[in-house]
């Protein structure tokens, strides 16, 4: 079950956390996986995981946010049997004190780079007649989370475009859903909380590890097998739908 061997599968972001999650566990599972990524060097760390357990993968430098850059990366696979959107940026503030520069960036990465890359993937998939798109949400875009204006802007957009997509290419077999994780613990979210919240790093990674009602953050391992479920044929009937990988912090959280 899950197997993925003979399948092409694109992942953004895959340098790191969650995107390298499913990078390596899709190439174990027998995928040839292309690490898109504007950080080749994280990249490279990807892909030697992946030759380390015997997968087969290629980096491709790539900035989601360009729609020429992403073209050209995409017509170059040609193949794409499966794409991942995991490209994203974070940021803190509310409305009032999000910049107009720092609304565009997010939107920038975690909107515009998601379009450009099913801008794509969409025409090739249909070319091939069939194909599954998984995007990466966020419980930001399904309930509140204070000082995240922008953020949660960005992953509501993604929401969004999921069902569309999942309508708009149903008679095409593409299906699409995703996945909104709550906290994670990666090296973004290290680095963030260091740059965010200097000097109160163990008590920051405490608070916001303790929102969640198990009590700890998820592990990216435990996103990326939700994420092979979906992208494997077994999920065949599943299409516009999103699955909350969150410790119970959207139903239970009260």
């Amino acid at each position: 079950m899950f197997s993925l061997k003979g399948k092409s599968a694109v992942i953004t972001g895959a340098g790191s956390g969650i995107g390298r999650a499913i990078a390596v566990l899709f190439a174990q599972q027998g995928a040839n996986v292309h690490i898109i990524e504007i950080n080749t060097d994280a990249a490279a760390g990807t892909l030697e995981e992946i030759r380390t357990l015997k997968g087969t993968g290629t980096v491709h430098a790539c900035d989601v946010t360009s729609q020429e850059k992403v073209l050209s990366v995409f017509n170059a696979i040609d193949n794409i049997d499966i794409l991942v959107n995991n490209a994203g940026i974070a940021h803190i503030g509310k409305a009032h004190a999000t910049s107009e520069a720092d609304f565009i960036r997010v939107f920038d990465v975690n909107v515009k780079g998601a379009y450009n890359c099913l801008f794509a993937a969409i025409p090739l998939m249909k070319k091939k007649g069939a194909g599954v798109v998984l995007n990466m949400a966020s419980i930001a875009a399904l309930v509140g989370i204070t000082d995240r204006f922008a953020y949660s802007m960005s992953k509501g957009a993604i929401a969004a475009m999921t069902l569309s997509v999942a309508r708009d290419y149903m008679a095409d077999n593409i299906r699409c859903n995703s996945i909104s994780p709550a906290r994670v613990h990666t090296p973004f979210v290290d680095g963030f909380i260091a740059k965010n919240y200097p000097g109160q790093e163990a008590e920051v990674f405490e608070k916001l590890s303790k929102s969640q009602p198990v009590g700890r953050m998820g592990e990216p391992n435990e996103v990326a097998t939700m994420a092979l479920y979906l992208c494997s044929d077994e999920a065949s009937f599943i299409t516009g739908n999103d699955y909350p990988v969150d410790g119970g912090f959207v139903k239970l959280n009260n």
